[in-house]
């Protein structure tokens, strides 16, 4: 595998790596949600051009690109197991990757492609709220749990395989449950036309127009 291009060399060497989930089938969205634009960009592309101000290592989990136009030193990688397992087949390929291409680190850090407004200090916020490491940081916003916006601990990759090959639902939230867990709240961004939740995902296209429709308002406010 090709190492990762030092995005931002300005960040502390210990800011985990992060891994892009967008490996989903894009079922709702009628196509490949990543590649889908908003404001004339690619949803892909917002993640990780948010994610680059806040981690020294980006990479990519897809099942159907193999390289980014837009960015071709950020390595693309598979799943580990087969069939479209599902979110968590994306976060043990994570965990495999940064096991081999960062073997210091203790955790990884997981995104969705789909969710291009997170929050600019989520990283480094999901960092220090880990005490201990077999501890899983969750983001929440509210009272709802966004679990493919956490950090995992790297050696819980034997036990996250054997349970996707054992576990029919394979539910991200199931296998969270099982761990000591760090919750972490963010607030909803305040635009000038009302709260948004920065976890607002695009999952149709009726999801993408409303997210073009916030995507000025949301500039706006992070000015």
């Amino acid at each position: 595998m090709t190492a990762e291009t030092d995005t931002n060399s300005s960040l502390a060497p210990d800011r985990p790596p992060v891994i892009v989930l967008a490996g989903g089938r894009s079922t709702r969205m009628g196509s490949d949600k990543s590649a889908r634009e908003l404001g004339g960009i690619p949803l892909l592309q917002h993640v990780i051009e948010r994610l680059q101000p806040q981690t020294r290592a980006i990479c990519v989990n897809s099942n159907s690109l193999t390289s980014l136009d837009f960015a071709p030193d950020i390595p693309v990688f598979t799943d580990t197991v087969p069939g479209h397992a599902g979110p968590l087949a994306g976060v043990l390929a994570a965990m495999r990757h940064a096991h081999i291409q960062h073997p210091a680190a203790t955790h990884a850090a997981t995104v969705p492609t789909d969710t291009p407004f997170f929050p600019r200090d989520l990283i480094a916020r999901l960092q220090m709220a880990v005490s201990g490491l077999d501890e899983i940081a969750v983001a929440f916003s509210g009272q709802t749990m966004h679990p493919v916006f956490a950090l995992w601990p790297v050696a819980l990759a034997d036990e996250l395989e054997h349970w996707l090959v054992t576990d029919d639902k394979r539910r991200v939230r199931g296998f969270i449950e099982r761990h000591p867990m760090a919750a972490v709240s963010f607030a909803p961004l305040d635009t000038k036309d009302g709260p948004i939740d920065p976890f607002f995902n695009i999952n149709t296209p009726a999801d993408l127009e409303t997210a073009e429709r916030w995507l000025p308002l949301i500039r706006e406010m992070e000015r």
